[in-house]
């Protein structure tokens, strides 16, 4: 909308007269509010600077949402659930191990992993005996192979199967909000040539609110991709970082990590690189519900293709090894 304040008769080439509209100066000056979206960051630094920019953008931006996408619907690892006729087995097997008849039987199971012994621990929920660096998360309700954590932000648990594109994820958004914050920075320190920053500031509010913003979250997002690059050039989880597994976090001895190749290639390698292990969960199976489990089996008949105490536990050492593999 333009303000009338004058008309003068101006004559063009062919002589014929026109009403000039003389804007007001006080509104000249001041930018509308499509002038301000266009100017923002990514447009003008397209415009001044080089079209490389938001094409960079795009792709950064298209490459974290499939990281994302990818982290939060592909199996972290979940085991499936001891059957019954697997879990009256394994009770049976677990009871014959007893010493008395007083004292419950033990439920943990040890391992040689390189030299060192590793705790399987009994998983009361699924009824099985956790592999190596397994752990049952409670908000998923399930047993998950090489458990991180359960990351809220992705809506899933990290484990085994999706950590590759957990770690994408959060590298590529480090990348991301860099380059934004540094675009911003850009846009207005161009814009504020020649003219006071603070009057810039003031006619990009959105360009400054996008700097608060990048600013605070460039922080903790680079720190949690720095924790987590640790992690990979350890060969560590963020569980058994949190628990002290293999440090003297807890105040006693050190102990050396079994699953480190040590190596921080070769850990980056066998954590990002190597093959990804199918699912094991039956996504077009029914759900049964709860059961209780039959009456104690007599010791002269194994039903349910239960095995000997010796053939089990060397089924479970077994087990336990190819998991780390």
């Amino acid at each position: 909308m333009f303000n009338l304040v004058s008309s003068d008769w101006i004559s063009c080439p062919s002589r014929v007269p026109v009403l000039a509209l003389l804007v007001d100066k006080d509104q000249r000056n001041q930018p509308s509010q499509q002038q301000e979206l266009i100017n923002c960051s990514c447009p003008f630094l397209a415009r001044h600077l080089t079209l490389a920019i938001p094409i960079i953008a795009a792709i950064l931006f298209f490459f974290v949402m499939s990281c994302l996408l990818q982290t939060s619907f592909t199996d972290p690892g979940i085991l499936p659930r001891a059957t019954v006729c697997e879990a009256a087995a394994l009770e049976k097997q677990i009871d014959n191990t007893g010493s008395s008849t007083y004292r419950p039987p033990p439920r943990t199971r040890e391992v040689m992993i390189n030299g060192q012994v590793v705790k399987l621990k009994y998983c009361f929920t699924c009824k099985m005996f956790r592999p190596p660096r397994t752990s049952h998360c409670s908000v998923c309700d399930n047993c998950v192979e090489r458990f991180d954590h359960h990351c809220p932000w992705v809506g899933n648990c990290v484990g085994k199967r999706n950590y590759r594109f957990f770690y994408a994820f959060i590298l590529s958004l480090s990348f991301l909000t860099a380059f934004i914050f540094a675009c911003v920075v850009t846009h207005l320190t161009l814009r504020s040539q020649g003219s006071n920053f603070l009057s810039t500031l003031k006619e990009t509010p959105a360009s400054v609110l996008e700097l608060v913003i990048c600013f605070f979250s460039i922080w903790s997002i680079l720190g949690l991709s720095g924790f987590h690059t640790y992690l990979v050039a350890s060969n560590l989880t963020t569980n058994e970082d949190i628990k002290g597994s293999w440090s003297n976090k807890r105040g006693g001895e050190a102990s050396v990590n079994p699953y480190s190749h040590k190596s921080v290639i070769t850990n980056c390698c066998a954590v990002l690189c190597g093959p990804l292990p199918p699912s094991l969960i039956d996504r077009r199976g029914f759900v049964q519900s709860d059961t209780v489990l039959p009456s104690p089996i007599r010791s002269d008949e194994p039903a349910c293709g239960a095995k000997p105490d010796a053939s089990m536990e060397d089924t479970c050492q077994d087990f336990a090894i190819s998991c780390t593999a």
